[in-house]
């Protein structure tokens, strides 16, 4: 007899779980039930269970009173003869979301869920594919292998940095302990010293802060901490100017975070930052100590301390200052490597989030101030250097500042412009480079300054100091130091030389020292305000020499001197003077230019990479020196002087070139390029060096390839190879190519999700290209520029990673959706791959198409290069919107319109995959559980039978009850709730595993229904895992480093009890219940909502996913309370279930 609960219907809430001797006949599949349903066929009758349909209504609701949510038929699934009137209805569309919204779906999808209602379908297997389903997910997979395959392959940077090496130790500081700071026991710090250098611990020079990233080791100090050193103690220290400059050594502290992992949560980025003000406190107050310090007591005592920070450890520099216990003026300069300035690296924790908005809105608001003093942030200096192409941990794009600060107070630049470095780096290199470490050595003892009490030098002083050492030194922010120069050099020439250049003539020299004695070549500036601008362009491959140097060349800017008879050339303190003793002589006042030489890569036809690997002989670099006219025009003469006296190889080239000949600017469409490409010809009368702009060229998506024809010289001697230079002017990115023929480009223009900059980009800025080529070669040269579209696919990867932590949730959802919608209609929860393969014909196409439509809509009408769709929108805004990139793919271009439809195909693959994955797992498990419970071979197969394939055996509802409770006593107390979350995959996983069991062996629609149903929910928990699996490795490792405070953040029960009440119910073995009317639409709309939702602002907040799945759980909690009518008492039935029944099954 059947057992029923009170208060329920005569039919009852039954287990999934049926008795073996069930009727196990083979039933029509689902497939076949459509064909049937659209035919002309009639439907075969169902095999219904007696005495149901015999019941009158007032036996299957409950009384008036109580709404009533549920279906007229059984609410666990089964199949049940449709009333007559259901074919009456089915002329009314049915919707795609809920009525109220007034959106239709076609008829199609009516058809295909009103079709398994037709007849009791024969058992899908859930392996099973359609051919759209396959054809869908083997292009989306494929794609993705494409872009991964492009990653790897294409487009790549060379390496180029060469090894360094150091002798480091490092100096505990004990008594920075619990009394200074409340982190004494989880982090230390620790003082650097150099062996054979630095014998003892006392501090005697400028302090330094070191800040390490993600999982990052105090010890990454050491090779620009071990080079400081050596360079003070092998130069600077035998520098009298230097010293008296207030150049000393810098004394280097570090802390050590135990490798704490702070890219992911934000609590421990603000407990470093909350450290470190406390430790650089603690620093400043050991110089007041006579016990630990070994200054000069003449010396001011310092106030403020430099940080260097590396990946996270910048954004940690960054947020000290805005920290309460942050001591004002202690930080005034920040230099920071590879660090995600514009945006987390990852959205998947909330607070790492809004501290990463907080931050970057008090900087934007401190520089937006009118007056210096309001802003508290005037005296800080900013600099981001971003590794390149080779950073795959952190995209590039991610550490421009250009958005945060404005160019007075910092930049962003790319150790591919770094002079002398010409080369990217990956995200470690750029601490142990060898060739980017000097460069950072020597910049920070050029701005420090013992003699000031901020230990440095002033904020203009300290951004014309980083300009000078970081950038090419050809931006137009890089300032000129000749015009603020006084004359230091009296040149004497004979009146009747002959070494004057006539005006618009070039000086090309092919050798040094031929003639034997020292020989000045005179070029004329032209007069200031031509109607064409001019500007002065010099290279050579010898070094400049500078004032007092005795080499083998020196170029000068002359102007008259205005000597009377019979005086000296007093104030000057050179004299050069090269009249050969001739009665009649010109003195010329000079400045030296060697202070403004911009040293370039040599290219030579033996040249591959711009820089020297190791093993290999560092080639000397070219110098280039270049001018405006309006900067010289005091000048009367630009004087070459070969100072050698004997036969030298080398080449000098100088010239004045117009503005009209050597610069062009290219209007080309990207569509247009794409499909021809562009080709131009440099004419065989050009300047020495010529200028390509092509602004149409800003997006870091995509990748090009630049073809640079042959230099034919026929037979003249080729002086150099062509030298080509790509580069943008925010951010600071150039890349030099040597004996330049084909060249493969890629940028870091307009990013992703990256925020727009401060200063508004011109119609005009966009990718430049800088051809240096051998001008005595007459012979024009053919350059062709196309996109690489496979070289593009890499591109993606970096840019998109993220993507698969939201996207792939609204195929999910919209697969869910429409299993729900056929099981409301019909009573069978369809397989995933079913569904997927119905989602497929409508709803995700359509749901990509309005997204599509979406973006093309938020474009950007003022977007260079490329005209909008929507030529309505005012881009005349005054207001600059910050978050305008956050949305869909993260760019306002209407180029890329392609990329929605494009990522929702990998995603359906990668759903597919992952669909398939789990199918595997738990029919592995299943076997392993099969085996582990393998009953002898002598039992007969009647007994066998008899006592039925395992099934769901729950324990007692008050065990279940306490379980849950305690569990969520644990996360509000100690665990995050990330954890609990993960025990809640894994019980689902188990629940998953019995399903599949059950359902393999008795085979019935009640049992496929149940299997299919917890099977999506594994799927659906699945993709939300990741989302919360940082913030748990992030506690685990604090317990691994018996780190005992307790976690601060993520304690939200109610963040996690739906998922615990929902799982918990599924191991009871109850179906979810079918919905009626209204309610099922709710489930629709709340299913698209989160779909629409992890397309739109799924990357910029992924977090938020957790919480929208978790009110899905929610709902699917409320509709798991009321088996046959809502009441408050349902929810007890959670924790119910009839061990008898799940034991035996329910006879039919």
């Amino acid at each position: 007899m059947r057992r029923r609960s009170s208060g329920s219907s005569e039919d009852g809430d039954r287990s999934p779980v049926e008795v073996p001797h069930v009727d196990r006949s083979p039933d029509p599949s689902v497939s076949d039930l459509l064909r049937l349903t659209q035919s002309s066929q009639p439907p075969t009758k169902l095999n219904r269970r007696p005495g149901v349909e015999g019941r009158s209504s007032s036996s299957i609701s409950r009384r008036s009173n109580n709404m009533n949510w549920r279906l007229p038929g059984p609410s666990d699934g089964s199949i049940a003869k449709p009333p007559p009137s259901a074919h009456s209805t089915t002329s009314s569309p049915l919707s795609l979301g809920p009525p109220v919204h007034g959106v239709q779906t076609k008829e199609m999808e009516k058809t295909q869920e009103s079709g398994f209602a037709g007849r009791r379908p024969r058992l899908r297997s859930p392996w099973a594919v359609t051919c759209l389903t396959l054809l869908v997910s083997v292009v989306g997979i494929g794609f993705l292998a494409a872009v991964i395959n492009s990653s790897a392959t294409r487009q790549l940077d060379p390496k180029g940095c060469r090894m360094s090496y150091m002798r480091p130790s490092y100096a505990r500081l004990h008594d920075f302990d619990t009394e200074h700071t409340r982190f004494a026991s989880k982090y230390s710090l620790y003082l650097y010293r150099e062996q054979g250098i630095d014998n003892d611990v006392k501090v005697k020079g400028v302090p330094i802060l070191f800040i390490p990233g993600n999982a990052g080791s105090y010890k990454q100090v050491r090779p620009i901490a071990a080079e400081t050193a050596n360079y003070f103690h092998e130069v600077l220290q035998q520098d009298e100017s230097a010293i008296k400059a207030g150049v000393r050594n810098l004394d280097f502290f570090t802390v050590d975070f135990n490798e704490d992992i702070t890219a992911f949560h934000g609590q421990t980025l603000l407990d470093q930052a909350e450290y470190l003000n406390e430790a650089i406190r603690y620093i400043l107050s050991l110089y007041l100590d006579p016990r630990a310090s070994d200054r000069d007591p003449d010396l001011p005592d310092p106030t403020s301390v430099i940080v260097l920070g590396h990946s996270m450890g910048g954004i940690v520099a960054r947020t000290m200052l805005i920290m309460p216990n942050y001591q004002s003026n202690s930080i005034n300069t920040i230099v920071t490597m590879s660090a995600p300035h514009a945006r987390p690296p990852v959205s998947f924790d909330g607070e790492i989030v809004k501290i990463y908005q907080d931050i970057n809105d008090y900087w934007r608001h401190a520089y937006s101030e009118q007056w210096a003093n309001n802003n508290p942030l005037w005296h800080v200096t900013l600099v981001s250097i971003a590794g390149g192409g080779l950073d795959t941990v952190v995209p590039s794009d991610y550490a421009s500042v250009e958005s945060l600060v404005p160019d007075t107070h910092g930049f962003t630049v790319f150790t591919s412009t770094v002079p002398n470095v010409w080369t990217s780096m990956d995200h470690q290199a750029i601490l142990w480079c060898d060739q980017f470490r000097k460069v950072v050595a020597r910049a920070l003892y050029d701005v420090v300054d013992v003699n000031r009490a901020t230990q440095t030098k002033p904020r203009a002083e300290r951004m014309r100091v980083f300009k000078k050492w970081f950038l090419s030194g050809m931006e137009t922010v890089a300032e000129k130091t000749l015009p603020l120069k006084e004359p230091t050099t009296l040149l004497t020439l004979a009146d009747n030389s002959d070494d004057i250049i006539a005006q618009g003539q070039r000086l090309t020299l092919r050798s040094l020292g031929a003639s034997g004695t020292a020989r000045a070549h005179l070029l004329p500036v032209p007069p200031a305000g031509s109607p064409d601008a001019k500007r002065f362009t010099l290279l050579t491959d010898l070094k400049l020499d500078n004032p007092g140097e005795n080499g083998k060349l020196e170029v000068l800017f002359c102007s008259v001197f205005p000597l009377q008879s019979g005086q000296a050339g007093t104030g000057l303190a050179t004299h050069m003077d090269l009249s050969g003793g001739s009665t009649g002589s010109t003195r010329l006042a000079c400045k030296n230019a060697a202070s403004d030489v911009v040293v370039l890569p040599a290219s030579t036809r033996s040249s591959r990479y711009p820089f020297s690997s190791d093993g290999k002989k560092e080639i000397a670099p070219f110098s280039y020196l270049q001018y405006d006219v309006d900067d010289i025009s005091e000048h009367q003469f630009v004087a070459v002087v070969e100072k050698t006296t004997t036969p030298t190889p080398g080449f000098v080239i100088a010239e004045f070139s117009d503005h009209s000949q050597s610069h062009r600017t290219r209007h080309i469409s990207l569509r247009r390029l794409l499909a021809f490409g562009m080709t131009l010809r440099l004419p065989s009368a050009r300047p020495m060096v010529c200028e390509v702009k092509i602004p149409s060229l800003q997006s870091s998506l995509l990748a090009y390839n630049l073809e640079v024809g042959n230099q034919a010289c026929g037979d003249t001697t080729e002086l150099f190879a062509p030298l080509v230079r790509q580069y943008l002017t925010e951010p600071y990115e150039s890349k030099f190519f040597v004996n330049a023929r084909d060249i493969t480009v890629s940028l870091h223009g307009i990013a992703p999700y990256v925020p727009p900059p401060l200063k508004r980009r011109s119609a005009e800025d966009g990718l430049s290209f800088q051809f240096w080529t051998d001008p005595t070669c007459e012979s024009s040269i053919q350059v062709k520029l196309t996109i690489d579209v496979l070289g593009s696919l890499g591109k993606l990867y970096m840019r998109y990673r993220t993507v698969f932590a939201a996207f792939p949730l609204l195929v999910v959802a919209l697969v869910l959706r429409k299993q729900f919608r056929v099981y409301d209609t019909t009573g069978i929860f369809i397989s995933f791959s079913e569904s997927l393969d119905l989602s497929l014909r409508q709803s995700i196409p359509l749901t990509l198409g309005v997204l599509t439509i979406l973006s093309l809509s938020t474009t950007n009408s003022s977007q260079a290069g490329n005209a909008s769709f929507w030529h309505w929108r005012n881009s005349t805004a005054t207001t600059l919107d910050f978050h305008q990139n956050d949305l869909l793919v993260g760019t306002q271009d209407p180029f890329f319109w392609f990329l929605i439809p494009l990522i929702g195909l990998v995603c359906v693959g990668v759903c597919t995959v992952l669909n398939y994955m789990t199918l595997a797992l738990t029919h592995a498990l299943s076997i392993v559980v099969s085996l582990l419970s393998f009953r002898p071979g002598w039992i007969r197969n009647d007994d066998r039978r008899k006592t039925g394939p395992p099934g769901f055996f729950p324990s007692s509802p008050r065990r279940r009850m306490i379980t849950t409770v305690f569990l969520l006593f644990l996360v509000s107390t100690f665990i995050p709730y990330q954890f609990a979350y993960m025990v809640a995959c894994l019980v689902q996983l188990a629940t998953t595993v019995r399903a599949q069991r059950i359902a393999s062996d008795l085979r019935s629609g009640t049992n496929s229904n149940f299997y299919n149903y917890v099977h999506s929910i594994l799927v659906l928990m699945l993709w939300i895992l990741p989302i919360n699996l940082p913030i748990l490795v992030v506690w685990v490792h604090n317990l691994a480093v018996h780190w005992l405070t307790p976690f601060s953040s993520h304690h939200n029960v109610l963040s996690i009890m739906p998922f615990i009440i929902l799982v918990e119910t599924m191991t009871t073995g109850k179906m979810v219940p079918r919905l009626n009317g209204r309610f099922k639409h709710f489930t629709s709309a709340l299913l698209i909502a989160i779909s629409i939702y992890a397309a739109v602002y799924g990357v910029s907040c992924a977090y938020m996913l957790h919480y929208l799945v978790n009110m899905v759980a929610a709902w699917l909690v409320v509709i798991h309370s009321t088996p046959g009518s809502w009441s408050l008492s349902g929810l007890s039935d959670l924790y119910e279930g009839d061990a008898e029944d799940r034991k035996r099954g329910k006879e039919p």
